[in-house]
């Protein structure tokens, strides 16, 4: 009888979605099958064609019968949501909103991490000063969708926009960074970053749930930032943070100034995680339809968001396995720039050579 490990197979659900987001999930798809055969990991993809052209045609945006089969597997790998001919807020919000809320991926992951090689707006600023993680609430909030019009279209029109904050979807995410701190294991540091001398109730809440749940983590460094505070250490002292938690507002400011000192967002993944259930993996840049077809869009993000799909399913040796090879890559010299058109390499030869470089 064979003593070899038996092979892990994993069902996948691929939303390639708008603009240039088929060619960077293809390349994706080739990086993943080829740490597949050499970790002994196989993949059923399952592929689903929600986004703009879906909703042109038929209206539809998240059929029940989809969301009840996107339920079912082990995780989603998304291309990019947004296309030119509708109206910006419908698909992000009835698609990836909804599937954030349905699915309870209560967590939004953005590691900020600077490779070799990639240009840093900042001064003097290297791959060791910017190497942190962003954990944002990802299911309350303002994005709650909480709130309404009065009066509407009228000089009197009134706009309200609440922001609901739970004792429990609080306690979970924080949970979830402490942990994370804990296992990330470099300087063993969260920051909660908040607003506590205006917001006074939604972060006073925070505050004292981010301490009452610090006491079952001692062996983390616990730290407060107000979020304005934290904007500009991120620019001056980015050295200072390991591990950062927020809610869903702050985060979705926060990480998008971490996509950029970590070099712009073609390199920047993200994870809309449910520790317990269904994961959605990422590039966080957009579906930059003026590209589409072109192969010249860089992959890198949404390679990055693959391997970070692999190390929540467990897969640390093959995750690592692809981190290595784009960092290889970027040392290499071979890409001159992360922005299209201006890599040196096209957005297949990308894939083909992280595929055989593992």
């Amino acid at each position: 009888m064979s003593s070899k490990k038996s092979k892990k197979t994993y069902k996948i659900a691929v939303l390639p979605g708008d603009g240039t987001g088929p060619e960077v999930v293809n390349e994706g798809l080739k990086v993943l099958k080829a740490v597949g055969e050499k970790n002994n990991i196989s993949f059923e993809w399952v592929n689903y064609d929600l986004g703009g052209e879906r909703y042109k045609k038929t209206g539809e945006i998240l059929p029940e019968s989809v969301l009840n089969e996107l339920r079912k597997v082990d995780s989603i790998y998304l291309g990019a949501i947004g296309h030119p001919d509708v109206k910006p807020g419908i698909l992000e919000k009835g698609l990836l909103l909804q599937l954030r809320f349905e699915l309870d991926q209560y967590i939004n992951l953005r590691p900020v991490k600077l490779y070799p090689n990639v240009d840093c707006p900042l001064k003097d600023k290297g791959p060791k000063d910017i190497d942190f993680t962003v954990v944002r609430e990802n299911t309350e909030g303002l994005y709650a969708g909480a709130g309404g019009f009065l009066k509407k279209g009228t000089l009197d029109e009134v706009a309200v926009q609440e922001s609901i904050n739970t004792r429990k979807g609080a306690e979970r995410c924080l949970r979830y960074a402490f942990e994370y701190a804990q296992k990330r294991n470099k300087n063993k540091k969260l920051t909660l970053c908040g607003k506590t001398n205006v917001l006074t109730y939604a972060f006073d809440m925070w505050e004292r749930t981010f301490y009452d749940v610090a006491k079952d983590y001692a062996d983390v460094k616990t730290d407060y930032a107000h979020v304005d505070a934290t904007c500009m250490w991120m620019v001056k002292n980015p050295e200072w943070f390991d591990v950062i938690v927020t809610d869903n507002m702050f985060g979705d400011i926060i990480t998008d100034l971490g996509a950029m000192i970590q070099g712009g967002m073609g390199i920047a993944a993200g994870g809309n995680i449910n520790p317990e259930g269904v994961s959605m993996f990422e590039p966080i840049g957009g579906s930059a339809p003026k590209y589409t077809g072109q192969n010249i869009i860089n992959p890198l993000a949404a390679i990055c968001a693959g391997s970070m799909m692999l190390d929540t399913l467990g897969e640390k040796d093959a995750a690592d396995a692809v981190e290595k090879a784009v960092v290889t890559l970027l040392e290499s010299g071979k890409i001159k720039s992360l922005s299209a058109g201006k890599m040196g390499m096209t957005t297949s030869e990308v894939g083909d050579w992280l595929a055989s470089h593992l």
